[in-house]
This record gives C-alpha cells, sequence and structure tokens, in this order.
C-alpha cells in the first residue's frame, strides 16, 4: 500500500476520535501545539531556508519566493493565529435551527465536521498551520499536499504539530503530510473517495484549474483575485491614493492585493495618484488616454486586464462613471474583492449591488479580504464560488450539518 492510502486510513480513523471530543480537549491540543512551534522556531527557520535556497537556484519569482519565506515574525503571526482559533467559540454542536412538527417531532439542525478535509496548495507554509489549526477546531482530520517548492517547511511543520498532539486528546495522526509531491500522487489525490470528503485547493489559478478538472472528490473552490478598485469622482484624495498604495504594496504577492485601478475621468487628482504611485516604483499599465499623457505608463495590452500580477506592477484605467467601472470589474475580475471609493451614496449602493463577487469594500483596502482580519482568527481559504461558502472561511465553512428528530413513538401514516 502507497504512501497515500496509509494515511488516508489513518484520518479516517482519526476523524472519528476527533468527532468525539469536547471543546476544552481540541483548544488545549492547538495550545500545545502553538507552544511547539514557539519552541521549535529556530529549527524551523533552518528547514525553511532550505527551500528557499532551493527556490532561488531553480529562479523562482519574487512573489513566489515572498510566499515561501518564513522569519520570525512570520512564525509568530502563524502561532498568533493558532492561538486565536482556540480562543474562537466552537460551532460543532451549534444548534443552527430547530422546529416542531405538528405531529409532535422536534427536529433540530447542528453542526458537524466534515470529516477528512483535503487539501491542496502551493509555497505558503503558513497554510500547513492554518488548515490544521481549522480543521482539528471543528474536529476534522486533514491531508496536507503542499508543493515540492516548500516540502522542507512543510515537513518541519508537520513534525512539530504531531509531535505536540501526543500528549494530547487528538490523535497524532489526525494531521497527515504527503510527502510525495509528484503529479500521480496528487491525480490520485483528487480521486480519494471514501477516504477524503471534501478537497480544498489553494494557489493559482493552474492549481485550482487543475483540482477542478481532475477531482473526483467534492472541491471547496478558492480563487485567484483579480481585484479591482474603482475610484470614483467624488472620492477623496488622500485616502484614495493611500487605499491604493496600501492595496497595492502593503503585500504586492497576496491574492487579495489590487490588481486594476478604475478611475473616474473627472477625478482631479489623477495626476498625484499615477506619479505616486510611479515614485514608489510600482509599474504601471494603462489605457491609451494614460499611457499617452505620461511617459512612465506603458500601454497596457487586453491580457493585462484580467493578469493577477501578483507584484508591483498596476493596470489603470480611466471609466465614465460607475456602471462602466462595474462592467469592467464584472467582465474581467475572479469574483474575489471589489473596492469603491466614493462620497456618492447612491453610486456605492449600485456598485454593491452590480457587481458579482465575494467581498465588496466601500473606501477601504481590498487587503482584508482575510481570515484573521474578518475575526475568524486563521482561515482555510477564500471562496469565490457560489455554494456551501463564500468569502474568507473560518470555522463554520468547514463543517457540515445533519439533523437530529426526537419523537414520542411517531409512525407514518
Amino acid at each position: 500500500m502507497n504512501e497515500l492510502l496509509i494515511k488516508a486510513e489513518q484520518l479516517q480513523q482519526a476523524a472519528k476520535t476527533l468527532a468525539l471530543l469536547s471543546t476544552e480537549e481540541k483548544n488545549e491540543a492547538l495550545t500545545r501545539i502553538a507552544e511547539a512551534l514557539i519552541k521549535q522556531k529556530e529549527w524551523i527557520l533552518q528547514e525553511n531556508e532550505k527551500d528557499v535556497a532551493l527556490g532561488k537556484e531553480q529562479g523562482l519569482s519574487p512573489a513566489l519566493i515572498d510566499r515561501l519565506q518564513l522569519t520570525n515574525e512570520r512564525i509568530e503571526q502563524i502561532v498568533d493565529g493558532v492561538r486565536q482559533v482556540a480562543d474562537l467559540p466552537d460551532p460543532i454542536g451549534e444548534i443552527v435551527e430547530e422546529w416542531t412538527r405538528p405531529n409532535g417531532l422536534r427536529i433540530q439542525t447542528i453542526r458537524v465536521p466534515l470529516g477528512v478535509i483535503g487539501m491542496v496548495y502551493e509555497a505558503r507554509p503558513n497554510v500547513t498551520v492554518d488548515a490544521a489549526s481549522l480543521c482539528l477546531k471543528t474536529g476534522n482530520a486533514v491531508l496536507l499536499r503542499g508543493s515540492s517548492s516548500a516540502l522542507h517547511s512543510n515537513k518541519a511543520l508537520v513534525h512539530v504539530m504531531k509531535e505536540a498532539l501526543r500528549d494530547s486528546a487528538i490523535p497524532a495522526d489526525a494531521i497527515q503530510l504527503l510527502e510525495d509531491t509528484s503529479r500521480e500522487a496528487a491525480q490520485q489525490m483528487f480521486r480519494l473517495n471514501g477516504y477524503l470528503d471534501v478537497l480544498i485547493p489553494r494557489g493559482g489559478a493552474g492549481l485550482i484549474r487543475s483540482v477542478i478538472e481532475n477531482a473526483t472528490v467534492p472541491v471547496l473552490e478558492t480563487g485567484v483575485g483579480n481585484c479591482h478598485i474603482f475610484i470614483d469622482e467624488s472620492a477623496q484624495k488622500q485616502m484614495a491614493i493611500d487605499i491604493v498604495l496600501n492595496a497595492k504594496l502593503q503585500r504586492p504577492s497576496v491574492c487579495n492585493a489590487v490588481e486594476t485601478v478604475l478611475i473616474h475621468q473627472n477625478w482631479p487628482y489623477i495626476s498625484e495618484l499615477v506619479e505616486t504611485l510611479h515614485a514608489r516604483g510600482v509599474e504601471l499599465r494603462g489605457d491609451s488616454q494614460l499611457a499617452s499623457s505620461y511617459s512612465f505608463i506603458q500601454q497596457a495590452a487586453e491580457a493585462d486586464w484580467s493578469t493577477e500580477y501578483l507584484a508591483p506592477i498596476l493596470a489603470v484605467k480611466l471609466v465614465q462613471n460607475v456602471k462602466e467601472a462595474a462592467d469592467h470589474i464584472n467582465r474581467y475580475g475572479t469574483k474575489h474583492s471589489e473596492a469603491i471609493i466614493s462620497e456618492q451614496n447612491d453610486n456605492v449602493r449600485f456598485f454593491f449591488q452590480a457587481i458579482d463577487a465575494a467581498v465588496l469594500y466601500h473606501n477601504a483596502s481590498t487587503r482584508f479580504t482575510d481570515g484573521e482580519q474578518f475575526g475568524y482568527g486563521a482561515e482555510i481559504g477564500i471562496s469565490t464560488q457560489k455554494l456551501h461558502a463564500r468569502g474568507p472561511m473560518g470555522l463554520r465553512a468547514i463543517t457540515t450539518t445533519k439533523s437530529l428528530v426526537y419523537g414520542t413513538g411517531q409512525i407514518r401514516s
């Protein structure tokens, strides 16, 4: 039996134990994980440096290296995420709704674990811990399949977490890492019906498309982020500049960074915005009017409007009104995060009604589309689909429900 099937069977058994544990037992295990990660921080960083060095040798882009890199600060953020998850209310056992039928049957719908979750993701070691902590809190066992570029980091993180679980009520087998990063192993994982209850892909468009097209296990789809900001004619100058700079540059390599800014053609501060972006090292690609007006703005190609750059590159375009902005976003967007900067309530209302996306913002940066920022602790991913869950997915998104029916001897006539 190969590695995948052995670990899948161990996960199934662990899930049965997990489903019976109390909130206190799960929280105690998460606290042990947080403490172990801090204790083993230096070793984790050493293992991560092996991945970073290999990535640079193999020519990974700066954006991918940034996603791969762990630092003291990032490990502390990961640990904070685990602790936040431990502090959050446990959704398992929560009564979603309850009613009594005319025949006296009392029906409850309660939250229960999904069972065994398969996570497929790329070069972001933080996902290893985020996914594990969220799954354990909700009573789910988890099979982690990261990319080969993060293998040393993921092995170290999973080793530390499994060791921490050995002195807890949660079986150490509840977390498994698929160390075989071959395409063949991934294809087998995608078809592991009977072992996995759901697959969650988290990464670039190619990875997500591969999982959706090849999986027979149900997929909880996350999406890439071709995010937009529309600056309305009434937008305040400094607010607009600050929001765009934050959304583009605070961390360009993530899915909630802005990739296109649409500007009302009558906004008075267009020059100040584009010149500030240029001065901050952002490469601008604009429509013909902007490209002809500013020597540092390149003429945008059609592909620029649909590109998730994940880098300090920004597409910019002038539009006549909020409707044109909404039409552009609905055509090129990926249903992730979209923002309007405006002091006109009617335009904000139209934007919110017209745009089809998981998260919409008024006068705020798209960078807030994040499980921690939404108060979920860590996140399992950001869903851009419409079934089951949408937007940042926290604990409730990785639960399902079952109905409990209480009778007094009723039979159906």
